[in-house]
């Protein structure tokens, strides 16, 4: 009997572990022609933002985002319903509704089989459904690599709408999710993954941050996005700069998979964790070590949101987010430094 197929050797990162660097992808966006002027765009790619925002009238906007990734686990199904997660997820960060999405697919149709794509497809049809919403369609090319995704448009009220670039001094952050996806993923890839964890990783990134929809009406959430590519650092760094803030966090405090941290130790982290550390760590002070080096440099995919909510409101945050089984936990506050677009880890 031939061994199973292990889509993790088919590609050179995994997940969000893909994305180009900060610093790179700054470069990539540089341009001498200015953004098209129209009045609707609420929110477009100069704010580094989750998704697009437009305004439909009568005080609704439209949320359009994509995002699409190689395999992050060996399984075909789990793939495609991470990834189709990891899609919806820039919605639900935006404070929006999910309505209808299309696939993303690229597969090396002469070194994996089409029966495994169709697999990729359910997983993604399930986490759709799970989303209370249809796999409308989609496009698909041969690639030297496999990767799947998904292209979903959402609706909310504009006044729902959250954005990343709007927090406030003393505001709380909180975090749904714990870390350390990408070093299980990278343990997987290595071979090291001991069978009893593997599927640790899974469960998270399966998990829909539908919380996201409820948490846009709630006045007291000032900015929010999710935690993927960039690592913890990088998105608290860009909640940081397009607020004019700085952020405290503490490092015993957030929320770590503890299976996660024996891999560390033997040097299972991706490379994407030093990209991303080579990226912001001018913006940061007090994470020198390797281990909170690591960790909060560690590309998440499909991770949990980052909320920054008033400090007073903190309990209604957290209780909001558990009624769809999240469990939010603070880890810092926003602050009005002299020194600002910096994140301070104790």
């Amino acid at each position: 009997m031939p061994d199973p197929i292990r889509l993790t050797q088919y590609s050179h990162g995994a997940g969000c572990g893909c994305k180009i660097a900060p610093a790179v992808l700054e470069q990539v966006l540089k341009s001498e022609l200015g953004t098209f002027p129209d009045p609707r765009l609420l929110v477009g790619y100069g704010s580094k933002d989750d998704a697009a925002v437009y305004d439909i009238g009568q005080g609704r906007a439209l949320i359009s985002t994509t995002d699409f990734f190689s395999p992050i686990v060996d399984d075909a199904f789990d793939f495609g319903r991470i990834a189709a997660t990891n899609a919806l997820s820039d919605v639900y960060a935006m404070g929006g509704r999910p309505l209808l999405a299309v696939a993303i697919l690229g597969w090396p149709v002469e070194k994996l089989p089409a029966e495994l794509a169709a697999r990729v497809l359910d997983g993604g049809r399930t986490a759709c459904h799970e989303a209370g919403i249809a796999l409308a369609g989609g496009h698909s090319i041969d690639a030297p690599e496999p990767f799947f995704g998904l292209a979903v448009t959402g609706e909310a009220p504009i006044a729902n709408v959250k954005r990343n670039d709007t927090a406030k001094p003393g505001d709380a952050l909180l975090i749904t999710k714990p870390i350390g996806l990408g070093i299980l993923a990278t343990a997987m890839k290595r071979g090291l993954m001991k069978p009893e964890h593997a599927a640790i990783g899974t469960t998270v990134m399966s998990s829909l941050n539908r919380a996201g929809q409820a948490l846009g009406a709630l006045k007291s959430v000032h900015a929010m996005t999710d935690v993927t590519g960039f690592g913890l650092l990088g998105h608290v760094i860009e909640l940081c700069e397009g607020s004019g803030l700085s952020a405290e966090i503490v490092f015993d405090r957030v929320p770590v998979i503890s299976e996660a941290r024996p891999y560390l130790a033997a040097g299972a982290y991706p490379d994407g964790s030093f990209r991303n550390w080579k990226s912001y760590s001018t913006k940061v002070q007090g994470a020198s070590d390797m281990e909170r080096m690591m960790l909060l440099s560690d590309p998440q995919t499909s991770g949990g949101l980052l909320i920054a909510c008033s400090r007073e409101n903190v309990e209604e945050v957290i209780a909001t987010c558990s009624i769809d089984g999240q469990k939010a936990t603070v880890i810092g506050e926003m602050r009005a430094f002299v020194d600002t677009n910096r994140v301070f880890v104790h």
